[in-house]
């Protein structure tokens, strides 16, 4: 382990295994300081560290912590960040507003304390320019090298006790310029509209001055198979299958049939059935006139709902994973012992699993992290789920899927997109709610747009600049989609649209 010191943009030590000196010398800038100490040291983890907080290093934690080498970990104590609230009129990902109580995945890092290895810097350092800002810099690595597979995380356990801390920000001129170079670039025009219809301001140079910068790009892919967690998150292996269905009576027997075949089988499959026609009963005779390798727990109900299927299948499990399933999906035999395989490689306790329908070939080749969630593709640890369950206000929406990812992330838990092994979706014909109600506001003159259950995520998990950045986006791409053309009409009905949306939120929010 490499550890840096600095202050005032310059190196004021460097220290290996935390005791034995390096002499290195001041003259240059942090970035370019940092690359050649990890040309000079390329097996090892360079941390780096402002000399205010050298006290406060929690050494203790580095080797649980940092588990791979495809990790890159920071830590702000400032409760702003080095780029602002204002990032958020640009982004609507998760990364932006960071639980800072818990290990969060966001590509915002910064010069206050963090580690990477030195393999990543040197596979990086031709492809990204060694900013004289170091927050710029380190911000640049992160936001072009998490898609591809480095897992970047805020992690608070990097410091010890109660950290005072006044974080470096950039200004507007520094904010345009990252949103030219890491963003395609009708955002920085997005920026611009936005700062001036919602804060009253014209920032006329930022923007121009933005626009002399090139956007900037990483084509490396990491190689996720050369990661060896040192994380132990796989015990006893044992499975729980969750499956709500509903009037899938041959799509379910042959998942049952896919998981009979498995080389690691199942413990137990939970089968929450519904049906809400009154006086039904269960048309699955196959669970109890054949005979199954596994436990089968079948719950009939009659209130129909995905939410409420699936926190009643949580309920019933024991082991020690869950599978998160849907009732039309194939999957091969070595699938089970094959997603315990890259959980354990990767030191995961939670993953979506690449869901692709026929002749679809997979968007993503690498292991990264995912931005949402899937409530039917998806593995957990079952001591995880003890603070989560589906929200009911979401039920017959959209955005239980997200709401249940973002519970996860906010205790500690990030979720891990894998392409390898994949699931076959076979969208039955019968997809969807397959009932339809009728909700509060479905008989308003004035339809809320967005939905509001999606609204309702919005209002829980994004920042207030994040969801003016989507309101003004969804102005735009909704025009298209819509009879009003004139213009000025259009924008007063849609502000109209996006009341009721927040009213109707605000009365779901109501029920929590």
């Amino acid at each position: 382990m490499i550890v840096i010191y600095h202050s005032e943009a310059k190196i004021k030590e460097v220290l290996k295994d935390r005791n034995q000196r390096i002499d290195f010398g001041s003259q240059w800038s942090l970035a370019k300081g940092m690359c050649t100490i990890a040309k000079q040291f390329p097996t090892e983890k360079i941390v780096w560290c402002h000399i205010d907080l050298k006290q406060n290093l929690n050494f203790s934690k580095f080797e649980a912590i940092f588990h791979h080498n495809q990790l890159m970990l920071s830590f702000n104590p400032d409760v702003s960040s080095f780029l602002g609230k204002k990032i958020g009129y640009v982004e609507e990902s998760l990364c932006i507003s960071v639980n800072k109580k818990v290990t969060y995945p966001t590509w915002q890092m910064s010069s206050a304390v963090g580690v990477i290895h030195a393999s990543v810097i040197i596979a990086l350092k031709e492809q990204i320019p060694l900013d004289t800002d170091f927050d710029y810099y380190l911000n640049s690595i992160a936001k072009l090298a998490m898609p591809l597979g480095l897992i970047c995380y805020s992690e608070p356990q990097l410091l010890l006790g109660t950290v005072h801390w006044a974080s470096p920000k950039t200004n507007m001129f520094g904010l345009f310029k990252f949103v030219k170079q890491h963003y395609k670039t009708v955002w920085v025009f997005l920026l611009g509209l936005n700062l001036a219809i919602y804060e009253r301001k014209w920032m006329v140079f930022p923007f121009f001055y933005a626009l002399f910068f090139k956007r900037r790009k990483a084509v490396i892919e990491f190689n996720s198979q050369s990661i060896s967690s040192s994380k132990a998150v796989v015990d006893k292996g044992t499975i729980d299958v969750i499956i709500p269905t509903i009037g899938r009576k041959q799509y379910l027997y042959d998942v049952l049939c896919d998981l009979r075949s498995q080389t690691q089988l199942p413990e137990k499959v939970i089968i929450v059935e519904q049906n809400p026609i009154f006086g039904s009963t269960s048309e699955l005779d196959y669970l109890t006139t054949e005979s199954w390798p596994f436990e089968i727990k079948a719950i009939f109900t009659q209130q129909p709902g995905a939410c409420n299927a699936r926190n009643l299948a949580l309920a019933e499990v024991t082991s020690e994973w869950v599978f998160l399933a849907d009732d039309d999906i194939r999957i091969e035999k070595d699938f089970n012992c094959k997603v315990l395989e890259v959980i354990n490689r990767m030191g995961a306790e939670a993953v979506s699993i690449c869901c692709t329908q026929k002749e679809e070939e997979p968007k993503y080749k690498n292991i990264f992290q995912w931005g949402s969630f899937g409530s039917g593709c998806s593995f957990l640890k079952r001591k995880i789920l003890k603070e989560c369950k589906f929200n009911m206000r979401y039920e017959f929406g959209y955005g239980e899927d997200s709401d249940f990812g973002m519970q996860l992330r906010n205790q500690g838990i990030d979720v891990l997109y894998i392409p390898e092994p994949q699931i076959r979706h076979l969208k039955a014909l019968m997809g969807g709610f397959r009932t339809k109600p009728v909700l509060q506001w479905h008989h308003e003159s004035v339809q809320p747009k967005p939905s509001p259950t999606v609204m309702l995520y919005q209002l829980l998990h994004q920042t207030q600049e994040q969801r003016l950045g989507y309101k003004t986006t969804l102005f735009f791409k909704y025009y298209s989609k819509q009879n009003i053309k004139n213009p000025l009409k259009y924008l007063s009905y849609f502000k109209k649209q996006w009341k009721q949306s927040v009213f109707w939120a605000n009365k779901l929010n109501e029920k929590a």
